[in-house]
């Protein structure tokens, strides 16, 4: 098993805000894929509506982004990971695409000491974060039934101001090494 804490819930649960305060605390954090891909397009100036008007391509992109990282990191380092790879077949389902193999074949030997859910907050929309207040209840709960048929317990993480929100979490990291278990 990792020592890789994945952080996780639908669009505006609080992830990224937990994710930078994590990471000022000098914990080992990674990025949210989706969101990066679609500042990385802009750059070149395609659109948001460009970006995600092919969704198979759009998903299999940040996938081999996800699978690229998690492939770098040191299993045994306490990390905290901005979504993971149960997350991109929630996506797969959300959008009724078959999952790519790359997805399933990795999905068989991926690895995670915690996964915390945080519970939604109000949907806060932006250039990247474009759906509705169902899609965002509708891929929450996917999200948490994907890993829990991957056999993860998955600790929901109630609505709380930001620092009682992150000391919850991190009252429920497991420090030992990732060789412990």
């Amino acid at each position: 098993m990792t020592n890789w804490h994945v952080i996780t819930g639908g669009p505006s649960s609080g992830k990224t805000t937990m994710i930078l305060l994590l990471a000022q605390r000098g914990y080992r954090t990674t990025i949210e894929h989706a969101r990066h891909l679609i500042d990385t397009q802009r750059v070149t100036g395609r659109t948001v509506a460009e970006i995600r008007a092919n969704q198979r391509e759009f998903q299999r992109a940040v996938l081999l982004m996800q699978l690229k990282q998690e492939q770098a990191l040191d299993p045994d380092e306490l990390c905290f990971l901005d979504r993971a790879l149960p997350d991109s077949l929630a996506y797969y389902r959300y959008l009724e695409l078959e999952p790519v193999p790359e997805l399933l074949t990795a999905l068989k030997t991926a690895s995670y000491r915690k996964v915390f859910a945080l519970d939604l907050l109000p949907l806060a929309r932006d250039y990247a974060r474009t759906e509705s207040a169902l899609a965002q209840r509708q891929i929450h709960e996917l999200l948490i039934e994907v890993y829990e048929e991957l056999g993860y317990v998955v600790e929901r993480v109630p609505v709380l101001e930001v620092e009682p929100r992150l000391a919850f979490i991190l009252a429920r990291v497991e420090m030992q090494p990732a060789s412990a278990t």
